[in-house]
């Protein structure tokens, strides 16, 4: 297994929502590689947590990425969040991203989970993808 490709897809998979028009004008911009610190208003996405697994063989390092992409709003209801996860997915599945060290062999939406943040009246969408990456 090799762990040497996670900051790869990372920066790859923040440049390609950052540069999708689309989910650029439903959240004005608002696209964080990290949840922004205290309140925020409006509609935003950030990266979340990772988890990895090794897929090396005997030829290639590899692994299996699975990312979480969060979209987070204080919109009522859950359709302007709803429109922007889509947005999300259909910026990532199947991308063919350029990464500075590897390669990405597939990329792909895993599941997702719509809830309402109660103490906050929020609504968050979490997106799970799955990333499979060799190393070079």
């Amino acid at each position: 297994m090799s762990y040497g490709v996670s900051a790869a897809l990372q920066q790859a998979v923040y440049q390609r929502l950052v540069a999708d028009t689309t989910l650029g004008g439903l959240v004005s911009g608002a696209i964080y590689d990290s949840a922004p610190p205290g309140i925020v208003s409006g509609t935003y996405v950030s990266l979340g947590p990772e988890d990895v697994r090794a897929r090396s063989d005997m030829t290639t390092y590899g692994a299996l990425h699975e990312f979480t992409i969060s979209v987070v709003t204080d919109a009522a209801g859950f359709q302007q969040a709803k429109e922007v996860a889509v947005a999300i997915s259909d910026a990532l599945v199947d991308a063919s991203l350029v990464l500075a060290r590897g390669v990405l062999v597939s990329l792909n939406f895993h599941r997702a989970r719509a809830r309402r943040v109660e103490d906050d009246d929020m609504r968050r969408i979490d997106l799970v993808f799955r990333a499979q990456v060799q190393d070079n």
